[in-house]
Parts: structure tokens; C-alpha cells; sequence
């Protein structure tokens, strides 16, 4: 089975986004892989500076959180990423961390497939559209890496409501229970 590293974005407490990581979490575990999960909470990750000095050295210029996730990031066989959905869009910290990923890019990093799970008020089929996209696009950068697949849990708005979402929370266990 893989090493799967599931990295929830939300920075909220009682975050919806969380709730159905943890229940993809249990449901990746009975399928056999090994799974670590880490928030951003509480997490100092800069914005990237555009100096790619990376790009000779695999290291960031800045000693912050991203660095510690980037390794990990890095030795995972498989990544999920768990967003709310901001205004059509993953979330801001999601999109800062990715940009700090740029270290990886001439890495011989193990994740083959990346998946996506976002959260939102909103239920329409379009409203996950854009993070997606916006994930891909990072994927697109890692050549021996695929975007495997998304999931999202439409009509989740006020903090902890997901707790009462019995059909989403079954839906992310069997996301988990999926991954490869």
C-alpha cells in the first residue's frame, strides 16, 4: 500500500474541511495505507520570493513550515489536499504552500498521485471547478505526478456542520478507502 500524506488547508477551528479528513483518513487506513495527516493551523509558511535559488540548491531561502511539509511532501507516495473553497478558489494558504513547493521541482520526489478534497457552502457542480484547475496546474509541474482525482462535499457551510453531514462524511471515508 502507499504512504499517503493528507494536508488540510482550513485554518478555522471546527473546520469542515477537517471533519472529512479525518473520515477519508479512516477509510484510507482500512484500505491498508499508511497515513499521516497534518493541518495548517497554526503553521508559519512565508510567501515565496520568486528567487528560485531553490532550483540549484532543492532548499528554501526561508526557514519556515513549508520546508518541514516540503520534505514530507516530498516522500509521500500519495497527496491529498483539503481545502475550503474561497470565493471559487482553494484557499490562500493552500495556494501559498504550493508556491513553496517549487523546491521539489528538480527533486527526486516519490508522490505519483495527488488528489483533491474541497468544501463549500455553495453546492453547485461548478463551484470546485477553479481549485481544481489550480491544482492541476501544479501537478502539470511534476511530470511522474498525476491529479488521480477530487471529491467535493457541496452545501457544508457554518463551522462543524459537516459533523451532521452523514452522507459527505460516508463519501470522504470511501474517497479514502479509493486512493491508490
Amino acid at each position: 500500500m502507499s504512504n499517503v500524506l493528507v494536508i488540510s488547508t482550513s485554518l478555522r477551528a471546527r473546520s469542515n474541511s477537517d471533519l472529512l479528513a479525518e473520515r477519508l483518513v479512516a477509510g484510507a487506513k482500512e484500505a491498508g495505507h499508511q497515513v499521516e495527516k497534518i493541518s495548517l493551523k497554526g503553521r508559519n509558511i512565508g510567501f515565496c520570493r520568486g528567487c528560485l535559488a531553490c532550483q540549484k540548491t532543492q532548499k528554501c531561502v526561508l526557514n519556515d513550515d513549508a520546508v518541514v511539509i516540503a520534505e514530507k511532501v516530498r516522500n509521500a507516495d500519495t497527496l491529498v489536499f483539503i481545502t475550503p473553497i474561497y470565493y471559487y478558489e482553494m484557499s490562500g494558504q493552500m495556494k501559498t504552500l504550493l508556491d513553496r513547493m517549487n523546491p521539489l521541482y528538480t527533486t527526486d520526489y516519490k508522490f505519483r498521485k495527488v488528489y483533491m478534497v474541497s468544501v463549500a457552502a455553495e453546492d453547485e457542480a461548478f463551484v470546485p471547478e477553479k481549485a481544481v484547475s489550480g491544482l492541476q496546474g501544479w501537478v502539470d509541474c511534476f511530470e511522474k505526478a498525476e491529479l488521480a482525482g477530487s471529491l467535493f462535499g457541496g452545501g457544508i457551510g457554518g463551522a462543524g456542520e459537516a459533523a451532521g453531514k452523514t452522507e459527505e462524511q460516508q463519501e470522504a471515508y470511501e474517497f479514502g478507502m479509493s486512493l491508490r
